[in-house]
């Protein structure tokens, strides 16, 4: 996860800052937002902006959001320069498992699960639903070292019910915030589009053990283009077979401990 060095650390912080750069989910469950969008259409600019505003809603212990910019507008005229392949692959799988019968944009998921009313007082109502769920995992997150090139994440996952193991996976994303283009070609033709949440990094599914646990340590390389304070990552869980996400985890760009709600 290239980004990932930008989205805990400024570039040469020094690794006693580490130890305090951490975050562990709570006993509620977060509700992941997905939301798949592109520069590339017209009816995405909206879309784009509500998710930007989900931060001043609701806390991390309420909503985690994500954008995920796909590639199958890029054709149009416009390279979404966010776009990836992936993005749009795992879009259409989700919508398979789902039985939708087609991907597209601007598509919403709330808790892996295709959200059409995203813009009206249903959203507030399904994200309270799935907040007064008992997590059925619990993740941490954590910088466990730095150094002018690398530095080190931790991520650790346990779940409720360790029989679920073998359907169940977990995802990490690295996002930044406040990025900015001026689309010169295709539908947005002439538009400056501001994104959040946006997901330039993708790794997973990470499998559990037979005890229904997951520890991993990744090594991940410094790129000095990112802007720290803007980024972050997202660590989730999710059932492979029903899409539904058992927990989700944000660890913005920090400087001390973030303690467990």
């Amino acid at each position: 996860m290239h980004i990932l060095v930008a989205v805990l650390l400024a570039a040469g912080a020094a690794p006693a800052l580490a130890a305090q750069c951490a975050a562990a989910s709570g006993p509620a469950t977060a509700a992941l937002v997905e939301l798949y969008t592109s520069e590339g259409c017209s009816s995405c600019p909206p879309a784009d902006r509500w998710l930007s505003a989900i931060g001043g809603r609701y806390s991390a212990a309420q909503v985690v959001p994500l954008a995920l910019h796909v590639d199958y507008w890029d054709y149009i005229g416009w390279k979404d320069p966010y776009a990836r392949r992936e993005h749009s692959l795992r879009q259409r799988k989700l919508s398979q498992l789902q039985r939708l019968a087609l991907a597209y944009t601007p598509q919403v998921l709330v808790g892996g699960a295709d959200f059409r009313a995203w813009s009206g007082p249903e959203f507030d109502r399904a994200v309270a639903a799935i907040n007064a769920r008992p997590a059925r995992a619990r993740i941490e997150l954590r910088l466990l070292s730095a150094s002018p090139k690398t530095v080190a994440i931790g991520v650790q996952a346990e779940l409720a019910d360790a029989g679920a193991r073998r359907e169940s996976a977990l995802y990490l994303a690295a996002y930044e915030n406040r990025l900015r283009s001026r689309v010169i070609a295709g539908e947005n033709r002439g538009r400056t589009l501001d994104h959040d949440h946006v997901v330039l990094d993708w790794q997973g599914p990470l499998a559990f053990d037979e005890r229904g646990r997951l520890e991993d340590k990744r090594e991940v390389p410094l790129l000095p283009q990112a802007v720290a304070e803007h980024s972050g990552v997202v660590a989730f869980v999710q059932n492979r077979r029903t899409a539904e996400v058992l927990q989700a985890l944000v660890l913005p760009a920090c400087s001390r401990p973030r303690p467990a709600r």
